[in-house]
This record gives C-alpha cells, structure tokens and sequence, in this order.
C-alpha cells in the first residue's frame, strides 16, 4: 500500500535532506495496513536506532488525540455541553475582572475561534503552579469570537476543564495502548537540543510551554507509537474512536477550516492536493501528523522528529507531507507497488 515513489521521498528526506528519521503507517478502510520505519531515533549525542516500537513526540497532535476526544467523552457523560460558558467549569477564571473571556464557550475553543491570542511564553513566568494560576488571571488580549487564530492558550484552558470535570491530572487520564504521557526516554525518538533546558530532549516534552506545566497539558505532552497513532487513525476512519454521534461531531466542519477537532481539507493544508473532501488531520510541531480520508477509504500516520538536532533547517516538512498525500493517494487501488525501496539518488 506504501507505494515506490512515496518510500523514494522519504528515503530522500533522511539520506540528503537532513531527517533524523521517519515512520510511516497507512491503513484502509477493509482493515489492510503497511509501514516503512526510515532513519534514526536519534543522532546527538550518541546515535540511536529506529524501530516501530519507538515513542515519538506528538506535540499538537495532543489536541485532538487527546483533549479534543476527552472534551467530547465528558459531553458523553453528561458531564458538559459544548455551548457551556468557560465561567460555568472554571469560577475562578479572570477573577474579579472586566473581560468576555469567561462567556467564551467550549466550543469556541475547541475551533479556535474563542478569540485568544495563539501562543506566549508561559515557561518564562515560574514553576508549573504559578504558571496555572497566571493563565487563569492573565488579561488576555481578546478579538471578537469567530476568526480562526490557533492557540496553544485556549486548549490549555481545556486541559484545565477537563481536570475539574474529572477530578484528576491529565497524566492520570486512562489511555489507549500506544500512547502516553510517560514515556521510556531510552525508547524515545529524540528531538531538539534545547538551549533553554541545555540539552538533547528525548522522551521528555518538546513544547516548551508544555514541559513547564509539568510534561503534560491540553495543547502538547502526549507521545505516541506508530502503531498507537495508526490505531487512532483507523478507528477515525472505520469508526470507533467516539460513539457515532459524537465521531461524527469531531470531524465535520465546525468553523472556516476546523472540524471540532482536526483541521478539514483545504487548499495549501499538509494532506496534499488529492485529498476529497471530507478529508482531515492534523500537524504537530515536532514533525507529526495524521490524516484521514473517508472518501477515499484510507487514512496515514507520518511521524519523524523533524526538529532533531535542531528546529532551524532548510528541510520543507509542509512539503514533504503534501508529497506524502498526493503520491499514496494517487496509488490507491494500484497492484504491484510495494517494492522495497531503491537507494536514494542525491537531489538534483
């Protein structure tokens, strides 16, 4: 199912253009799967060998892997509703202040479109209890609700919600097998040497924001298995990943773009241009994503750590992506095009 010409780019973008490594996982709608691991786990400070059972940084795949489908495992249970107010699951939150925050609702920030700023630099205000408190008291700068602006900030309020409705840290939250908020540096793919923390990050979270609340947080901190992220892909694309109604909830289109939980299809998105369109996914700053594709019956994990040794290369990872898409969905119902891969040739 991986075809030739996808196993060439890929080998490629490890061999000339400077990958640290990648793996690939694609599945159909009758079940069928096939996989292609490439490169290293690791090449600072000692090299590290690659395999399927390595944990990778999700990064922003956390969003809708995890808080995204937990969101709507509460609304499941009765526990919360969509158009709730954030006032009504945090009290606490701008307290004793002048701003529209508070009637922002859940589903405004699941979208994107509760008009938080994208990001700042949390890491930078203390230790992980302070930086909590700070977030729910910050004066945001608010635009109108219903633009979409990405922002780290408005899921990180969620992972807050989330703890209140449950009663538990996020790192306590029961997981699918595959993923993980823990895992085993030494099985770890590696990713940023980090000027900040003064060293190689492996098996620790990436997003600086997230590490600073302790590892784990709405926005980033979950680590996945190929086969663990394959797993969430197929059950998006055969059903499963969330009772009917709610499934169906996460990924249809909600606002300009956005399902509730995945980025829809679109001209310029990371899917590729061949993608139909009820097709959607999803990035993660560490060189990850997933995308489904209903219409076509398939959906594809790529997971690298594209920021390993650094975040600061020429490798086009948007573009790598896209030519991933377009060349598996361009090899759909084709015979013969599994072939192991020939050795890369130099780029032109």
């Amino acid at each position: 199912m991986i075809p030739q010409r996808t196993r060439e780019l890929l080998a490629e973008a490890v061999e000339w253009r400077g990958l640290c490594g990648a793996a690939l996982g694609v599945v159909t709608a009758d079940g069928r799967r096939d996989t292609l691991i490439l490169g290293d786990a690791a090449r600072e400070p000692e090299p590290a060998p690659l395999d399927e059972a390595t944990w990778w940084d999700l990064a922003s795949l956390t969003k809708p892997l995890f808080t995204a489908r937990e969101v709507l495992r509460a609304v499941e249970d009765g526990l919360l509703d969509l158009d709730d107010a954030l006032l009504t699951h945090l009290p606490d939150l701008a307290w004793m202040q002048d701003t529209p925050l508070g009637t922002r609702t859940l589903r405004q920030l699941l979208t994107h479109t509760a008009g938080l700023p994208a990001w700042a630099p949390l890491y930078t205000w203390g230790d992980a209890a302070t930086i909590r408190a700070r977030v729910l008291q910050e004066r945001w700068p608010l635009t109108e609700p219903g633009e979409v602006v990405y922002s780290d900030l408005g899921y990180i309020l969620l992972g807050t919600v989330l703890e209140r409705v449950r009663g538990r840290s996020l790192r306590d939250f029961t997981l699918d097998s595959g993923l993980t908020f823990t895992p085993d540096p030494a099985r770890s793919a590696a990713t940023e040497r980090c000027p900040w923390r003064g060293r190689v990050l492996r098996g620790e979270t990436h997003d600086e924001n997230g590490w600073a609340l302790g590892g784990n947080a709405g926005h980033a901190g979950l680590f996945g298995t190929l086969a663990g992220v394959l797993d969430q892909a197929e059950r998006l694309l055969r059903g499963g990943w969330l009772s009917p109604a709610a499934q169906t909830l996460a990924t249809t289109t909600h606002a300009p773009g956005r399902t509730l939980a995945f980025v829809a299809a679109q001209p310029g998105w990371s899917g590729g241009s061949l993608t139909g369109a009820s097709a959607f996914g999803h990035t993660g700053f560490t060189g990850t994503g997933l995308w489904v594709d209903p219409g076509r019956g398939v959906a594809w994990a790529l997971l690298t750590n594209r920021v390993h040794p650094s975040r600061h290369h020429s490798l086009d990872i948007q573009g790598l992506r896209r030519a991933v898409g377009n060349t598996l969905l361009a090899a759909q119902g084709w015979e013969g095009l599994d072939p192991e891969p020939s050795p890369a040739s130099p780029p032109e």
